[in-house]
């Protein structure tokens, strides 16, 4: 066992973090298996399919799309989003990296 507990988290450790807390709650979950590979929704369609407020659904997205597990873009006054692939692709290769120099 390593004793130096205050070692520094690296910092793709801390953009991780953020990535698993927002993976972390089963409403999010349910909204990232809406997806469809490649498409793009916005609040109104995860509403209309969602058991939660729009307002909920919105506050879901935001919490997505600022740990970046989605991507957004705003086309006029509505707000497109997607899954930010690239994003979590990169915070599960940094584990499995970790499980690979570690075991």
């Amino acid at each position: 066992m390593r004793n130096d507990y205050s070692r520094a988290i690296p910092p793709q450790w801390k953009e991780m973090s953020r990535i698993f807390l927002a993976l972390g709650d089963e409403h999010r979950q349910r909204m990232l298996l809406l997806f469809e590979p490649g498409e793009r929704l916005n609040v109104g369609q995860i509403a209309e399919v969602s058991t939660l407020a729009r307002s909920t659904v919105s506050h879901h997205l935001k919490i997505l799309h600022e740990s970046g597990v989605l991507a957004s873009e705003k086309v006029g006054k509505e707000v497109w989003f997607w899954i930010n692939r690239e994003s979590l692709e990169a915070t599960f290769t940094n584990v499995l990296d970790y499980l690979k120099e570690n075991s």
